[in-house]
């Protein structure tokens, strides 16, 4: 379970007739702090690659967009890639199940 904002407008690639998938960048942020000797603790921000499939995928090629905030439930899959320089990297990607638009509809009108 997530709840983050969209970094940038929504991947949508079809196939298939009337199939597509959806790739969302989420950023979610650990607030700062202030520790009991004084030292500032700043704001913590992790980016997040999600997958959408199926009806879900259109409804976010509809709706979504730069800065919404959404609360999203899925899960983790794992993956490996070989980068520019031969070095292996792991990828964790999130494949939704269930999502919920937080961002107000007055801002979302707006645009």
């Amino acid at each position: 379970m997530l709840i983050g904002n969209v970094g940038k407008e929504p991947d949508v690639r079809y196939y298939e007739a009337d199939q597509c998938v959806a790739h969302v960048r989420l950023a979610t942020t650990e607030r700062g702090y202030t520790l009991p000797n004084g030292t500032q603790v700043p704001d913590r921000t992790d980016w997040h690659a999600l997958t959408f499939s199926k009806g879900l995928a259109k409804v976010v090629e509809r709706y979504v967009h730069t800065g919404d905030k959404l609360y999203v439930e899925g899960r983790l899959r794992y993956s490996s890639i070989e980068d520019k320089r031969g070095v292996r990297q792991t990828v964790v990607d999130i494949l939704v199940d269930n999502m919920e638009m937080l961002t107000p509809k007055q801002q979302q009108t707006q645009r």
